[in-house]
């Protein structure tokens, strides 16, 4: 955020403290609390190479209300007003990933085994039909899948440890030991060792990159190889478009939170071997995405000098040789940029990749910009760094995914009254709804759309702010005001969907 033009959003709620009535016909009630029980997400969004397709991760509360499931789904793009139809029968399927032939969906399930939950492996599944399979059997569970543009490799990211597959093997000769278990006892040695929603950090176990040849319909799977060692992990993990090489990002520090942020952007061969560092940053690189020639990558960062409590994401780009210097494309556009808006519904366990796209010239990249309260697709020139918008309208794109050539676009959109549904985008930005996931629900509730003001404040600056009335809002009465304040910059609400404020 430019110190020259300070943003803040401010949230008004107005509620009335009256009893919640019963729908009856085309009677429509209050939203309330246990909704959300009922409530359906759409996530992690991935089109078919050839754009005829679309998978996704569907997302609901479970029958105990004490956990999510999550099952993959699929979309016909070719015929109009297709239903989804549901692909996976787990309860924990999550990150589909298609193959280069748009043939095989690789994705990651966790399957519970005498009531507890075992790690997370990576599957196989067939567009011609039958069961998925897994292909990986690590003791410290599998994750992030990802295929070479040859379709001969797959890539993903394990926690497992030489001494994990050492103990593994141990188990399949020797009869267990009834004296033998984990202690669940924890040695806390650094500041950060837990994050909300993920539970404690596994310092012992880092993220590495691993490796294995993609077994046919009747073929054994093959022994997945480590790419990567070490202390520290390795994330961002993207293919070179000659499938021989990888790129990654890597934090080598051990507590990074008393540092500036930073990273380095490494490769390394599908052979193995040692990593080649091509930059070692003075900011922290994120979500980074390789040119279409394999000769710059695009990553979003912020400047971290000076130290400021919040600074403003930008879109990079830099040249993929060692030494290079990365070069700020939207230093000039005072908005976020790989950032938008937030709401209480983004789709639990489904969150996605929000990394830029390149188009296939490689002369712009497509990304998310958080701009007053909305988010929307921009279409960033590399060479001048012009910013145009690509969608339009008072909503948050929060997902998005394209076809190979980008000829067609489905985005995931969420407004005030509206969780999250898939929308395909004209060439001329037209959007059309594609799925209603909510429907049922939402045509019992009675929910309000906010009343965005403008005003200046003390020092002349302008603030944004939106009021959010009841539904049976009467301007002759007065009522209960709630002051719910976000943003100035760190976080905004804004035109997306919050059960909270429709609530209150």
């Amino acid at each position: 955020m430019h110190l020259e033009r300070k943003r803040f959003a401010v949230v008004l709620g107005m509620a009335l403290l009256a009893a919640v009535p019963v729908a009856h016909g085309d009677m429509k009630r209050k939203i309330t609390e246990k909704d959300l029980f009922a409530f359906q997400w759409i996530g992690d969004t991935q089109m078919a190479p050839d754009g005829s397709k679309l998978a996704f991760v569907k997302v609901v509360v479970n029958a105990k209300h004490d956990g999510y499931e999550t099952s993959l789904w699929l979309l016909d793009l070719k015929t109009p007003a297709a239903q989804p139809t549901r692909l996976t029968s787990g309860t924990h399927d999550s990150e589909p990933r298609w193959s280069p032939d748009g043939q095989t969906l690789a994705f990651v399930r966790a399957v519970e085994k005498d009531a507890k939950p075992q790690p997370a492996q990576i599957f196989l599944l067939s567009l011609a039909g039958g069961e998925p399979r897994a292909i990986t059997t690590l003791a410290g569970g599998a994750g992030s899948p990802s295929f070479s543009p040859d379709g001969k490799h797959l890539l993903f990211s394990s926690g497992t440890s030489p001494e994990d597959i050492e103990k593994a093997e141990k188990k399949k000769t020797a009869p267990p030991d009834p004296n033998e278990h984990d202690s669940d006892v924890r040695v806390i040695t650094k500041a950060v060792y837990r994050f909300n929603g993920g539970g404690y950090l596994d310092g012992k176990h880092p993220d590495h990159l691993w490796v294995m040849d993609v077994p046919g319909v009747n073929d054994e799977p093959a022994k997945p190889r480590q790419l990567t060692s070490g202390r520290f992990s390795q994330g961002d993990a993207q293919w070179a478009p000659d499938s021989d090489n990888i790129y990654f990002t890597t934090d080598k520090q051990d507590e990074p939170y008393y540092e500036l942020p930073h990273n380095e952007i490494d490769r390394i061969g599908v052979p193995g071997g040692e990593a080649t560092t091509i930059a070692a940053l003075d900011l922290a690189a994120s979500e980074i995405a390789i040119s279409p020639d394999g000769k710059r990558v695009a990553f979003h960062s912020s400047v971290n000098k000076p130290v400021q409590s919040y600074s403003q994401p930008d879109l990079w780009v830099m040249d993929l040789t060692p030494g290079s210097t990365p070069r700020n494309l939207t230093a000039n556009y005072d908005f976020d940029i790989g950032s938008g808006v937030g709401g209480d519904n983004r789709a639990p366990r489904a969150a996605g990749n929000r990394a830029p796209l390149w188009t296939p010239d490689g002369k712009s990249v497509i990304d998310f910009a958080e701009k007053e309260g909305t988010t929307n697709l921009v279409s960033v020139d590399v060479a001048t760094g012009a910013v145009r918008e690509f969608t339009h309208g008072t909503q948050a794109v929060q997902l998005w995914a394209a076809s190979r050539d980008m000829s067609r676009f489905v985005v995931l959109i969420s407004t005030p009254v509206n969780v999250g549904d898939l929308f395909s985008i004209a060439p001329n930005g037209k959007q059309q709804q594609l799925t209603r996931m909510n429907d049922k629900l939402f045509s019992q509730l009675n929910l309000t759309q906010p009343e965005e003001i403008w005003f200046k404040s003390f020092d002349g600056r302008r603030i944004q702010m939106w009021v959010q009335r009841s539904p049976d809002y009467d301007a002759g009465k007065k009522y209960p005001l709630i002051l719910n304040i976000h943003g100035g910059p760190h976080g905004a609400y804004g035109w997306v969907f919050d059960h909270e404020f429709q609530w209150m």
